[in-house]
């Protein structure tokens, strides 16, 4: 494997840890390791295609912006959820756009039903309301899953 992709192997890995733990801990997606994870694909898109790599990933990025803040203004995600998204799209080209999209939806669906499993027995003491922010499904568990899993399936 070339070293550019072990580097940036190791760069998503890192970016999705850090995606996943302040999803869990605080519920927050940052915008500025949204910020670092946009550069690092267009880094990436550069480092190995060029100029139209990176442009390729750009537009899957805006594209991915556009659809995800469509579904945060129907509440289906949160803010952080689609800009996290959007960022991480660029490390994608467009054309592996129905890889990321799949693999962040069985992701997600593996959250859905280890979280509904936890939550069962918590729910019978009290309603999940009463939770606040931590009732909230931290899907960017799910984003960061999928898309480690995409870049790996992508460049192997």
């Amino acid at each position: 494997m070339d070293a550019r992709l072990v580097v940036a192997g190791a760069c998503i890995c890192a970016i999705a840890a850090a995606g996943s733990y302040f999803d869990l801990r605080y519920r927050r997606l940052p915008n500025w390791l949204c910020g670092v994870a946009l550069v690092g694909g267009i880094g990436l898109g550069l480092a190995t295609g060029g100029w139209t790599d990176v442009a390729t990933s750009l537009l899957h990025a805006l594209i991915a912006l556009a659809i995800a803040i469509g579904l945060f203004a129907l509440g289906g995600i949160g803010a952080g959820d689609a800009k996290y998204y959007a960022a991480l799209a660029a490390w994608f080209p467009l054309r592996d756009a129905p890889l990321l999209i799949a693999a962040v939806s069985l992701a997600g669906l593996a959250l859905v039903l280890a979280w509904a499993a936890a939550r069962l027995p918590a729910a019978r003491r009290r309603r999940a309301a009463e939770d606040g922010d931590f009732a909230k499904l931290p899907y960017g568990v799910a984003i960061a899953a999928g898309a480690v899993a995409a870049f790996f399936v992508a460049r192997l």
